[in-house]
């Protein structure tokens, strides 16, 4: 059964406005919408203020087009971007600048024009990982932007330059890891007591989901949360690793601010959308590690845009720029833009990620072009003991 854009429309005004007064279409707050493959893409503008507060409000709408007969998903995004009555398109994105990298580190693409590099401090008082050449953290500032997909293509993407990666999955309470990358079983261990990485596409990968059920709930308090990434770092026998990709949990809790404590990171990527009430939550992650001497090698701006695959013509249907203008404004690189893509979902869904099941696609260029920057970013930073001085208004 088709959906129309009009049946979704119908659906929405249903839906009282933020206090109660109208509904959300008459009251001009829904961008345009696009249904493909059954999935209906939409935002709500609300001001940034009461983001935190209308989330609710962002929910119900979700729940409403879900249960339209012949919708089979929907993406729905708080924005406080207005868009002047409707989804805007875009000009079609410039081709990718290809990296042409050599074996290791040795890489001589031409780098585009970029802000100040950031370098890796020495952060002194943190033990290094032994076999571990550097730690990279991805983060973000709250769930459901795509951090851990964007942190295992990261990683593969860094491989496909010749370099050892290795990931570990942070996230005690929502291990995604096992999923994303089709592993299951339980890890092994070198004489009963470290423990052996599993492996999966020439990655080295350790996740609290290969320890406990996955339907165990973890209702550990701080302390237990740190032994346990503690041991699932140091107590590994990760070998010689040019780099170690942390998918951090979202958010900047306890835990975040602890890892990022303790741990001699050379940098953080953060991962962002485009709307500024996602860069909200995304100041806090950037702010988190400033506090603690962690270099930020840049912003990934996630679910960027989204090009409708029947005429390729490319829409921004919760904004676009808006990590790219945050970057420029506290001087950190901007990483590039990871489009809305059902392809990148799905594969990553499958255990497959799009980096390996389509690596001559555009998306695997985009990571890969993403990683490129990152190692740039990590060579610059070679020998230097200050990060960038980043002011937070």
């Amino acid at each position: 059964m088709s959906v129309t854009k009009e049946t979704v429309i119908e659906k929405l005004r249903t839906i009282p406005g933020p206090d109660g007064s109208g509904d959300i279409v008459s009251l001009g707050l829904v961008s345009d919408i696009f249904i493909a493959d059954g999935k209906a893409f939409f935002s709500i503008t609300v001001p940034a203020a009461r983001a935190r507060e209308l989330e609710p409000l962002r929910e119900t709408a979700e729940r409403a087009v879900k249960s339209i007969p012949g919708i089979v998903g929907a993406m729905v995004a708080l924005t406080a971007e207005k868009k002047g009555g409707g989804m805007e398109r875009a000009p079609a994105p410039p081709p990718l600048r290809p990296a042409a990298h050599s074996h290791g580190h040795s890489h001589s693409h031409a780098p585009k024009p970029a802000p100040a590099p950031a370098p890796a401090s020495r952060q002194p008082g943190k033990r290094g990982v032994p076999g571990v050449g550097a730690i990279i953290a991805v983060a973000s500032g709250k769930g459901g932007v795509g951090k851990s997909t964007t942190a295992v293509n990261l990683a593969l993407g860094l491989a496909t330059f010749g370099m050892k990666v290795g990931i570990l999955d942070a996230d005690i309470y929502g291990p995604s890891l096992p999923r994303l990358l089709g592993l299951s079983g339980k890890p092994e261990t070198v004489d009963g007591k470290v423990l052996k990485p599993m492996e999966r596409y020439g990655l080295k990968v350790m996740s609290m989901g290969f320890l406990v059920e996955e339907e165990t709930p973890m209702i550990w308090r701080g302390p237990m949360v740190m032994s346990a990434l503690t041991q699932m770092l140091r107590e590994v026998a990760w070998g010689g690793l040019d780099v170690l990709v942390v998918d951090m949990p979202p958010g900047t809790g306890d835990a975040q601010l602890t890892m990022a404590q303790q741990v001699p990171l050379a940098g953080a990527v953060i991962v962002s959308t485009p709307q500024d009430l996602a860069l909200i939550d995304a100041r806090k992650g950037l702010n988190m590690f400033k506090k603690v001497d962690v270099p930020l090698l840049g912003i990934v701006e996630n679910m960027s845009y989204f090009v409708a695959p029947d005429t390729g013509t490319r829409y921004d249907i919760f904004g676009h720029g808006g990590a790219r203008k945050e970057a420029e404004r506290l001087g950190v690189p901007f990483l590039g833009e990871v489009p809305l893509e059902m392809a990148i979902r799905e594969s990553s869904d499958a255990g497959t990620p799009v980096v390996v099941s389509q690596p001559e696609g555009p998306h695997a260029k985009v990571y890969r072009d993403i990683a490129a920057k990152v190692i740039d970013q990590l060579e610059a930073g070679k020998g230097s003991g200050e990060g960038p001085a980043i002011i937070f208004e």
